[in-house]
């Protein structure tokens, strides 16, 4: 595999990225994340499937609401279809150098939007060529694609969920061409972000008949992707607000319960996003328990949110106790199948360096690769599973089994409660775990 591909290196005087170990003194090289190393059953590369986001990487430009861009790519100003050849070409290079197997893109981050519905879907399949060739040169996969339907003015109130029949018909141009881009780049996933199906107000809003149209759009979109023959797990990502009032994918148990109410959870799945699971007020690890417990943990968008601000500030992950909950979880329901962990995370405003890039990737795989071991630790120590197996072990026999079961009435358990008598407390040692919990992360390891 070549560092970079096309004419032009992009990152000079960065080489591949190569594992050192943590006893390492160099920033560029990583500490933790071995992609051969065997975890169990399965490689690093394996367990963790890490992706490099098009958008994050190689689209922002740390503007904020105050601030104008301080990064300036070289692609930046040039005619569009040139800069799309850029950024692929950028991606790519970024991609090999850091050993990451796969990237996700929205359809206008790789391709610009042309005037018409024709335009647009020409120049996707443009640019559809130009990946299809980098993939093949580079082995570098696609884990999703998606379209952009919240950025353009057109998308205000909504794209699935517009009261505008003609835009919902808009949005559905771009789902179609992007699922056929996805085809021919033999993606893993398709991904659904409702950034702006939701509403402001109830004043104006038929909330029942929105989501009724969202879950047609849904399935017109599933069928269409098996017709020309989409083979992989169509994924929603959950964010309860921001840049709606309210979203309709609040959270992961709103999603699944939308998804079971419809009949779509045989094709759908969720992609989970640390820091939209804060903005719901969940911990990040909640999330991912939900969809797991559902059968319906899909793919993770891997990140971290700033708990004191209001907004998405889509920073990279770099909490260990995060991290390690997390691939507990995972590891338990037998890894992300088609899924993996997308860096949707971008640069702070004041990282202007090019190798700053590099640096923040290094940190977020050494951070889920140190977590993907201490996990493995914990679930084989098994003192966690243990303990908690131990505190239902009321319901595994006798009438607590016979309950489960559906065997008793409200009646049975009643005069099972008067047998009984007094309840004897039993403590949850929370205090207890979380000292092993630290007595794992914090054993010296290679």
């Amino acid at each position: 595999m070549s560092h970079f591909v096309g004419d032009k290196e992009f990152f000079p005087g960065i080489g591949k990225i190569s594992y050192e170990g943590p006893d390492s003194d160099n920033p560029l090289a990583f500490k933790f994340y071995n992609p051969e190393r065997r975890i169990g059953n399965k490689t690093m590369r394996e367990h963790l499937r890490f992706s490099v986001a098009y958008w994050h990487s190689f689209c922002a430009g740390g503007t904020d609401p105050f601030g104008s861009p301080t990064l300036q790519h070289p692609w930046r100003g040039s005619d569009p279809m040139a800069a799309a050849a850029m950024k692929a070409d950028a991606c790519f290079e970024f991609a090999t150098k850091t050993s990451m197997d796969y990237y996700c893109f929205h359809d206008i981050d790789a391709a610009p939007e042309g005037g018409t519905v024709e335009e647009t879907e020409r120049n996707l399949q443009l640019v559809t060529k130009m990946l299809k060739e980098r993939q093949k040169e580079s082995g570098v996969k696609l884990l999703w694609n998606t379209a952009n339907m919240f950025s353009h003015p057109r998308y205000m109130n909504g794209a699935a969920t517009n009261p505008d029949f003609h835009v919902v018909a808009y949005a559905a141009s771009q789902v179609k061409a992007a699922l056929e881009s996805n085809v021919e780049l033999g993606g893993a996933n398709y991904v659904f972000w409702g950034g702006r199906e939701g509403y402001f107000s109830l004043l104006n809003t038929d909330m029942k008949r929105e989501q009724e149209h969202l879950a047609r759009f849904l399935m017109l979109a599933r069928d269409y992707g098996r017709k020309i023959g989409f083979t992989g797990t169509f994924l929603i990502e959950p964010k309860p607000m921001e840049p709606t009032k309210h979203q309709y994918d609040f959270d992961a148990a709103t999603v699944i319960g939308f998804l079971k109410a419809w009949g779509l959870d045989q094709d759908f799945k969720l992609n989970i996003e640390a820091n939209h699971a804060t903005l719901a007020n969940h911990p990040f690890a909640h999330e991912l328990q939900v969809c797991a417990d559902a059968g319906l943990l899909g793919s993770v968008d891997a990140n971290r949110g700033d708990p004191h601000n209001g907004w998405d500030t889509d920073q990279f992950p770099t909490s260990i106790y995060d991290a390690v909950e997390a691939m507990m979880i995972i590891l338990k329901y037998g890894g992300l199948g088609t899924g993996g962990l997308n860096f949707d995370a971008h640069l702070r405003r004041s990282s202007t360096d090019p190798e700053d890039l590099f640096l923040a990737h290094i940190g977020g795989m050494d951070t889920f690769a140190l977590g993907l071991m201490i996990a493995d630790e914990l679930i084989r120590e098994g003192k966690l599973d243990a303990f908690v197996q131990q505190r239902y072990a009321s319901f595994d026999e006798g009438e607590g089994k016979d309950f489960e079961a559906g065997k008793l009435t409200l009646e049975d358990l009643r005069n099972y409660a008067v047998r009984r008598g007094a309840v004897q407390k039993r403590s949850g040692k929370q205090e207890m775990l979380e000292n092993y919990l630290n007595q794992v992360i914090f054993r010296t390891r290679k």
